[in-house]
């Protein structure tokens, strides 16, 4: 499935979710456009959808999320929530809420860089992930996803991805104990990271 980009994002369903600049543009030129986009990620998406993997490089970004069920959403979690009498006309359709993230993110580069346009391409792409083995080898293809582009030596070092979360005991919205799941622990997570990625077995889960 990659001809992914208009595939709707459908409830209960976990996705690999990609997008860069558009024609290759960079997204984040500060350290500050990193913690921006996640702080718009933090209000428009996690009300909408879980987390499993994430990482932030200059020019394109790799999500693994769950997209929540209805029933599941707190409606008074959503940005801008709409006071209606029927809840189901106040949950929009969820890839609403990412483009909701694109666009607050683009107007605050556009500012930031005295540019105008589009930042990012559009539609973003969306691949569903429906295999225990996906899930594994794409969570360390997104972890691994620097070194692969030349942002980093070391993935481990690497400071905008869901790595560091994943392995500490902090607390993290990332979905930590179930990617430990996956992994049959935070040992065996490490030591599978430090492996390469399948890329055949997910080949079709790739969008680049």
């Amino acid at each position: 499935m990659k001809n992914s980009r208009n595939t709707p994002l459908e409830h209960g369903v976990y996705y690999h979710i990609y997008n860069r600049g558009n024609n290759g543009e960079t997204l984040f030129y500060l350290p500050d456009n990193y913690h921006h986009f996640l702080r718009l990620y933090e209000k428009y998406v996690e009300p909408i959808a879980d987390t499993y993997a994430w990482c932030l490089m200059g020019n394109h970004f790799h999500l693994l999320v769950r997209i929540k069920e209805e029933g599941e959403i707190d409606v008074n979690s959503l940005p801008n929530p709409v006071r209606v009498s029927n809840p189901d006309r106040v949950i929009k359709q969820p890839h609403r809420y990412f483009s909701d993230l694109f666009n607050a993110y683009s107007q605050a580069i556009n500012k930031q860089q005295k540019r105008t346009g589009s930042l990012f391409e559009k539609p973003f792409h969306r691949i569903p992930v429906n295999s225990d083995k996906y899930f594994r080898n794409l969570v360390m293809y997104i972890h691994q996803n620097p070194v692969r582009h030349g942002f980093t030596d070391d993935f481990k070092d690497y400071s905008w991805s869901s790595y560091g979360s994943v392995i500490s005991e902090k607390t993290t919205k990332v979905k930590r104990k179930e990617v430990l799941d996956w992994f049959d622990g935070r040992s065996n997570l490490i030591y599978s990271h430090a492996s390469s990625v399948d890329i055949d077995l997910i080949d079709h889960l790739i969008i680049e």
